[in-house]
């Protein structure tokens, strides 16, 4: 097996999320147990309201995006998708296709599964485009599949 995901997923995955909800779920907390009229010329319902809002916006963020991130590898035979607490393995005849999306600093790759597997019909992940080409070149024969799923040459 050899990993293709970036090393960048689990940092943005598990820290960042972890301590800014920390963060700002503790501030919100804390905002909330104070008992003033007024933050300076602002009333505190507002702040507090307006805090509210801002952590449950930043939550959904999370969800939407760092939070979908897989770590993935690949051998001959399967794809394997984990979320740092469970591993599950997919064939690659349940592939049925691979699209990638360069975001500049990233690489943002899908895999779509034919039959929806434990994380749903998709995959996300940020690929490491080292550690796959050095897959591609010990695997030539699974490199061709992976070419037919329209990831090669993107």
């Amino acid at each position: 097996m050899q990993r293709i995901s970036s090393n960048a997923t689990l940092f943005l995955k598990i820290f960042i999320p972890t301590i800014w909800m920390v963060f700002f779920g503790l501030l919100t907390i804390a905002l909330w147990l104070v008992d003033v009229p007024y933050f300076g010329p602002v009333p505190a319902l507002w702040l507090k309201l307006g805090l509210s809002l801002f952590l449950l916006l930043g939550i959904s963020f999370f969800y939407l995006t760092f939070l979908q991130l897989k770590r993935v590898e690949l051998d001959e035979l399967y794809v394997y998708a984990s979320n740092y607490f469970k591993t599950y393995r997919y064939p690659y005849h349940n592939v049925e296709k691979i699209t990638e999306r360069d975001l500049g600093l990233f690489h943002i790759v899908r895999i779509y599964l034919k039959t929806p597997g434990n994380f749903g019909k998709k995959l996300t992940f940020l690929l490491d485009e080292t550690m796959f080409k050095e897959f591609l070149e010990k695997h030539p024969e699974t490199a061709v599949s992976i070419a037919e799923l329209q990831l090669l040459g993107k």
